[in-house]
């Protein structure tokens, strides 16, 4: 079960997961963009839910319990704000930032937790989830996503720690996406690689059991952060990025 999977990252990966012979559910929260998936998808199992939503994700869990439950959960939906100045006190900063942590952080463990015992009881299970090349180092024009993709990121290492000690056999896989070419990065310029390039790399990962899974950019500026702090800060945030903050 995919979410967010009626577009972007999330509905390349149900088509590549569909071509591979997987069954796959989507769910979102459009039912215009769901239906489009479901057309152009036969296969697809689509599932209107709102992640954020506490009764849409039980509802969820009933109905995908009703169909036979699923082996893997792919905590994929995510969301952004528009840039503002931290610096410039204004109530959009705590209305955006609660937005992105409920979907972005808080939604994923609430699926985790609604769905673990299934997971448990398959023979062979995982749990996914996507967190971001700026987990390593922050965007200033996307300081709340940034720090909700580095507590997801923390979160997912924690987790597959405790599965550990707690003996059981689920698998916590962690997508590091860079800048992809989808919906949300519509209004950027700049390297892009494509959500076909980056869903191959996450297949190419879990064949491997490669817990960490660093597609294109990601793994030059893993490697950037770790020698060159400060540079690999400039490459994330260009001098040019400042004018939007002012």
């Amino acid at each position: 079960m995919i979410t967010g999977g009626a577009s972007g990252i999330g509905l390349e990966a149900a088509k590549q997961f569909l071509e591979i012979g997987a069954k796959v559910i989507i769910t979102g929260r459009n039912q215009e963009k769901l239906d489009a998936a479901k057309k152009l998808y036969p296969g697809l199992i689509a599932i209107k839910s709102d992640v954020a939503n506490a009764e849409d994700a039980i509802s969820l869990f009933n109905q995908v319990k009703a169909l036979g439950g699923i082996d893997i959960l792919y905590n994929n939906a995510g969301v952004g704000v528009l840039p503002f100045n931290l610096g410039i006190a204004d109530d959009r900063h705590l209305e955006g930032a609660t937005y992105e942590i409920n979907i972005n952080y808080l939604s994923v463990i609430r699926l985790n937790n609604l769905f673990l015992d299934m997971l448990k009881s398959r023979k062979e299970s995982a749990i996914i989830n996507t967190t971001s090349i700026l987990s390593y180092v922050p965007s200033l024009l996307e300081a709340t996503y940034s720090a909700t993709k580095t507590a997801l990121a923390f979160y997912t290492k924690s987790l597959r720690e405790h599965l550990r000690i707690a003996d059981s056999k689920v698998k916590v896989f962690e997508l590091l996406p860079p800048v992809v070419a989808t919906e949300m990065t519509a209004s950027r310029n700049g390297k892009k690689i494509s959500p076909e390039a980056l869903v191959q790399g996450l297949i190419t990962g879990l064949k491997k059991d490669q817990y960490t899974i660093r597609v294109g950019d990601t793994k030059v500026v893993y490697m950037l952060n770790r020698l060159f702090p400060k540079f690999a800060f400039r490459l994330v945030n260009p001098k040019k990025a400042d004018k939007f903050l002012q």
